[in-house]
């Protein structure tokens, strides 16, 4: 919902979740059919708000949850805590309201908890349950007169449903029973323990009276004149979701709202640009105009680690991306808004596309010039795409890890331990070459290293260190290996065991590209068998 506003939101479920066949007038007439049923024509067009941005009240932002669902004109509304978070008046006019969408021939269900009276009065049906045991369900009115028929009396002035949440925990100097057998007891001095077997106990009796009851004989005489007998394939249905519209028109909605939602809110955006630039900047100060000599050799490296290095850390934040957002994309999916192939590419889109592509470009403007690296658009064009890469593959990565968890934190800390085993791996701070072989296939699980070896062949490749003449560097030992000065380029790559040739550039971008769309696919998997009915 976030940063649309009420009107948006109930366009949103009107075209995913009304059938193509229903047309565009209709859908709008229908959408403001529900904000003046619901009573939001004053705030249609006011953004609905987050945890962090302000928007419509409480009670206007559970209209409108409650709104996207009325869209289909459904025959039941299932409820989970409508007035939870809300002050007494903003929850009783939510009631109000359903009570009035009952008497049009809907059935309401919904969970709540310590109702107030004015709002107790107003339920048809009353079902309690403790312990996974169903204390009561029968007509609510007569819930008191069932639970006085037990040997438990409702105080004067007590609120009904304070007394029923009384009586099954067995915590009210209020209760008393009323048969001689039977006496229950609270002592202050019991033990948690000792007081948690005496709920237990108490519920399964009140379980047992309500079993024994004719509330319960005429429920199960109700159930199964509607069953008819027929029990089959009753979990499957239920939990069986059928889409009114396609998957491209899906696709096209969910990104629509995604990049409304950016938009919107772009301070996160804005804030990594700027941070760009300014890393760029910075970089390109220290490392400013690179000679073709023995500390060329060195700040190049740097450079590129730095490069390769940043885009990976970088990709952190997409660890939010479906975290964040977890209980709408339950809610959605469960409802039928969309699949999750059309929820799932439409993330990429906006988070692929806007926040790791731009950075790369900005960061390859900025530090290539300042750098005064090989001057041929060719390799300037590489070296854009080889950062796009890695930042793609990291990002990849994060979504695999971060993909159906419910904590940032967790997600957080195996992608840093991820990345610091693999900067090792990277070519920089060892030397691939002398890696003992039982480690050195760790190398081709390391992504900074397949960003680094594909900028070094961009690089280095045609450059030489000693200029005419190849004694320049006689003085200077850091390049000798075996005996060899390194004066070229192509020298000081095969002394780092990375193939200068065409294809040893670009395998480094195939094996990127092979990365991420495993590590998607694994995301993807991991949002498709997710838990989502509990």
């Amino acid at each position: 919902m976030g940063t649309l506003t009420v009107r948006e939101n109930l366009n949103f479920s009107a075209a995913l979740r009304l059938p193509k066949s229903v047309k565009e007038q209709e859908k709008t007439e229908r959408v403001n059919q529900v904000i003046k049923e619901l009573g939001l024509s004053r705030v249609a067009d006011s953004k609905v708000g987050t945890q962090f941005t302000r928007g419509v009240s409480g009670g206007e932002r559970k209209r409108t949850s409650i709104g996207m669902e009325l869209i289909t004109d459904p025959a039941i509304l299932f409820l989970d805590e409508p007035t939870t978070g809300l002050d007494a008046s903003t929850a009783n006019a939510v009631l109000l309201l359903l009570k009035r969408m009952s008497k049009q021939g809907k059935t309401i269900i919904f969970s709540i908890h310590q109702p107030r009276y004015s709002i107790f009065r107003l339920f048809d049906s009353l079902t309690l349950l403790a312990a996974g045991r169903v204390l009561y369900h029968g007509p609510a009115q007569q819930a008191i007169q069932y639970f006085q028929s037990i040997g438990y009396q409702c105080e004067p002035f007590n609120n009904p449903a304070d007394f029923f949440l009384d009586v099954i925990n067995g915590d009210s100097t209020a209760v008393a029973m009323s048969k001689a057998d039977e006496t229950y007891t609270v002592f202050p001095e019991e033990s948690t323990e000792e007081r948690s077997e005496y709920d237990k106990t108490l519920a399964e009796q009140l379980a047992e009276k309500y079993s024994n009851s004719a509330y319960c004989q005429e429920t199960k005489a109700h159930l199964e004149s509607i069953s008819s007998g027929n029990k089959k394939k009753t979990e499957g249905l239920f939990r069986e979701i059928t889409y009114a519209n396609s998957f491209l028109h899906q696709l096209n909605c969910v990104s629509r709202r995604t990049f409304k939602n950016l938009i919107r809110s772009p301070q996160a955006s804005i804030a990594q640009v700027l941070i760009t630039a300014l890393l760029g900047l910075i970089v390109g100060a220290i490392f400013f105009g690179l000679e073709d000599d023995s500390t060329g050799i060195q700040n190049r490296m740097g450079v590129m680690f730095f490069l390769t290095t940043n885009q990976c850390f970088s990709s952190v934040s997409a660890i939010e991306l479906f975290v964040v957002e977890k209980k709408i994309f339950i809610h959605e999916y469960i409802s039928g808004y969309y699949r999750t192939s059309a929820y799932f590419i439409a993330k990429l889109m906006a988070d692929l596309i806007p926040i790791r592509t731009l950075p790369s470009i900005i960061f390859t403007c900025i530090v290539y010039f300042m750098l005064g690296l090989k001057p041929t658009a060719e390799a300037f064009f590489i070296m854009m795409f080889s950062l796009m890469m890695v930042s793609y593959t990291a990002t990849s990565m994060a979504l695999a890890i971060a993909a159906g968890q419910s904590v940032v934190s967790v997600a957080n800390l195996l992608m840093t331990v991820a990345f610091v085993f693999m900067i090792l791996f990277s070519g920089l701070l060892v030397n691939l070459t002398s890696v003992l072989p039982w480690l050195s296939w760790l190398k081709y699980l390391s992504i900074p290293r397949y960003g680094m070896t594909a900028l070094q062949i961009n690089e280095f490749t045609g450059l030489n260190f000693c200029g005419s003449n190849s004694t320049d560097l006689g003085s200077d030992n850091r390049y000798r290996q075996a005996g060899l000065l390194i004066c070229t380029g192509e020298e000081y790559l095969a002394n780092q065991g990375i193939d200068p040739s065409p294809w040893g550039l670009w395998q480094n971008h195939v094996a990127l590209a092979c990365m991420t769309l495993i590590f998607l696919t694994i995301a993807y998997l991991k949002l498709r068998f997710m838990k989502k009915f509990s």
